[in-house]
């Protein structure tokens, strides 16, 4: 009995199949680590926008989201789901008036 080789072709072909499966499956694990980094940084964003009492930390961060978020948020969207963030609340800092005494405390 005799088992037939495959030819270099054949094996290289083979290998190259390979090499695009792991491309693709490397590509996945990239996109979820880089998916779970955005969630655990925005959990502790929001974390910190709901708990933090310190000024400095909590408005002042508020302030610099509704700063910076309608200019980063290009769809509808997107920016109905911060609404909540984007309107400023009565009493809190903006990023002007941060560390000057004019915030409520």
């Amino acid at each position: 009995m005799t088992v037939a080789r495959k030819s270099i072709g054949e094996r290289l072909a083979q290998l190259e199949a390979q090499r695009k499966t792991l491309q693709i499956r490397l590509g996945k694990q990239e996109r979820a680590i880089d998916t779970r980094r955005k969630v655990l940084i925005g959990a502790l964003v929001l974390h910190r926008l709901e708990n933090d009492r310190d000024l400095q930390i909590g408005g002042g961060l508020a302030a610099w989201l509704r700063s910076e978020l309608p200019k980063f948020l290009t769809r509808d969207g997107d920016r109905d789901l911060f609404d909540d963030l984007l309107k400023p609340r009565a009493n809190e800092p903006t990023i002007g008036n941060i560390g000057n005494g004019s915030a409520a405390s």
